[in-house]
């Protein structure tokens, strides 16, 4: 067994499975033909070839009954579809220029993406009235972005389903790496479902998914000056001016004392930290009564979504159909200002 056979039987075997009607062509004639010269590429790719052999129609009825939509989609060539990146067009007509090519998830990514991208927003927006802009684009992309959509890709099982093919890179585009072809396939299906069924109905798909996983919002926020822009928020709520006030501390003449500095705003506390000393304890007092302001949700039952206005009916949103109810939330005062460091160590303000 030369060199080109073995890594066929290892490709083979790293394979989920193999498509009954390919077994009788396993192993291809094409890797019994030995290389005239050392130094000559290999006439026969094993990694191509799995690449090209067709995902059974078996696995593709278990992904879609894995992921709750073996109702939605009645026949296996369009979860085949929704798996099959563009790049594998490339593969595709070197091998079987002659053939007909598949139908890949291009369009249909782009649509989910689109929708993925208005489900999460409208949703952020929506639970955290007061988050900034800016860390609101961030808590978007943490849902529904890309490392998101190939993480959720690979819990569904959608990783052996894939047909793609490796792209370099050029001066104008990014080279396509394995993470970023497995990412098409959530916003492909959310694409399918939206065109199969409902505006509705890929909108609880995306809340199922990514919508109800757990971010860490506090993390994203970070102050460089947290004093002066909790002084410019009290201001623009016109409240009082905020004060510092020692509320506890232990160990003042030790080499390792605590204070608990509270700030408030006449009688209200505003926030509240703790540090090795009364102004590391005031700064985490600033940021953490501004977090409290940025990070404030809103109540489950009291969430409503502008989406919920839209039809249910299969097919285009602009049909005549009965709107569902919806009240607009009152608007709040705009981005405040919060100074932060960038990557480098600098300061910068931002809004």
């Amino acid at each position: 067994m030369n060199h080109v056979q073995k890594r066929l039987v290892a490709t083979a075997a790293r394979l989920p499975s193999i498509a009954p009607t390919a077994v009788p062509l396993f192993p291809p004639k094409e890797s019994f033909k030995p290389a005239k010269d050392a130094f000559e590429p290999e006439p026969f790719n094993p990694e191509n070839w799995a690449s090209l052999q067709p995902v059974p129609s078996t696995a593709l009825v278990s992904f879609a009954h894995r992921i709750g939509l073996a109702s939605l989609f009645s026949s296996p060539d369009i979860i085949r579809q929704a798996c099959t990146h563009p790049s594998f067009l490339t593969l595709f007509r070197q091998h079987y220029p002659t053939k007909p090519e598949p139908a890949t998830n291009a369009q249909l990514a782009t649509i989910g993406n689109s929708l993925m991208g208005l489900f999460a927003t409208e949703y952020i927006t929506a639970k955290y009235p007061y988050l900034p802009t800016r860390v609101a684009k961030a808590a978007v992309t943490a849902h529904v972005g890309p490392l998101t959509c190939d993480s959720v890709a690979k819990e569904m099982g959608a990783a052996p389903l894939l047909r793609w093919h490796r792209t370099p890179g050029t001066p104008s585009t990014p080279p396509l790496l394995h993470s970023d072809a497995l990412a098409s396939i959530p916003r492909s299906l959310t694409g399918l479902i939206y065109r199969e069924r409902s505006l509705l109905a890929a909108r609880e798909f995306v809340h199922s998914y990514f919508l109800s996983r757990q971010v860490d919002l506090r993390g994203m926020i970070k102050f460089y000056n947290p004093k002066k822009s909790l002084l410019e928020m009290v201001q623009k709520y016109q409240r009082e001016l905020p004060k510092s006030r020692l509320l506890k501390e232990t160990g003042r003449f030790s080499n390792s004392p605590v204070f608990v500095v509270g700030i408030f705003s006449g009688a209200d506390k505003l926030g509240e930290g703790f540090g090795a000393s009364l102004r590391m304890a005031e700064f985490r007092a600033a940021e953490d009564a501004l977090q409290r302001v940025y990070l404030t949700q809103t109540p489950a039952e009291s969430l409503q979504l502008p989406s919920s206005t839209f039809s249910s009916l299969q097919g285009d949103v602009f049909q005549q159909s009965e709107e569902g109810s919806y009240i607009a939330p009152e608007i709040v005062p705009s981005d405040i200002l919060y100074a932060s460091s960038d990557n480098r160590g600098m300061r910068v303000e931002r809004s």
